[in-house]
C-alpha cells in the first residue's frame, strides 16, 4: 500500500505514519495548456504545473527537487514520470466523478481513489 511506496521512496518512519492518517484533496485545473495540481492536507500542501512533454522540475512533499515529465495516455489518463535519486511513476486515471492515482516506485505498487467534492 501506500506506506510501502513512502518507504520505497525513503520517506522516515516519523513522516510516513504522519502521512498515512492524512486525507488530502486535489485540485487539477488547465490554463492555456498548462495543468496545475494542488495537494492539500492539514500538514503540508504542495503544487506543481507542467505543459504535456516537457520537462519541469518540481518539489515534492518530501521536499526533493527533481526532474519530471508528464505525456498525456489519452483523454482521461495521463502519466507521470519522475527522475532523481529513485524513479517515482504516477498515473492519474479520470472516470466520471473519481480519479484514480497509482503510484509506482522501487517495484511498489500502490493506488489512491479521490472522488470529486
Amino acid at each position: 500500500g501506500f506506506d510501502e511506496f513512502m518507504q520505497a521512496i525513503g520517506i522516515s518512519a516519523l513522516k510516513r505514519a504522519a502521512a498515512n492518517v492524512l486525507k488530502p484533496s486535489q485540485e487539477i485545473s488547465e490554463d492555456g495548456g498548462c495543468i496545475t495540481i494542488k495537494t492539500v492536507s492539514k500538514i503540508k500542501s504542495s503544487e506543481i504545473s507542467f505543459k504535456f512533454d516537457e520537462e519541469f522540475t518540481e518539489k515534492t512533499l518530501d521536499d526533493k527537487e527533481l526532474k519530471s515529465m508528464v505525456t498525456k495516455d489519452s483523454d482521461n489518463k495521463f502519466t507521470q514520470k519522475t527522475h532523481g535519486d529513485i524513479e517515482r511513476v504516477y498515473t492519474r486515471e479520470f472516470d466520471g466523478d473519481t480519479y484514480t492515482m497509482t503510484l509506482e516506485a522501487g517495484g511498489v505498487k500502490c493506488v489512491r481513489t479521490y472522488k470529486r467534492a
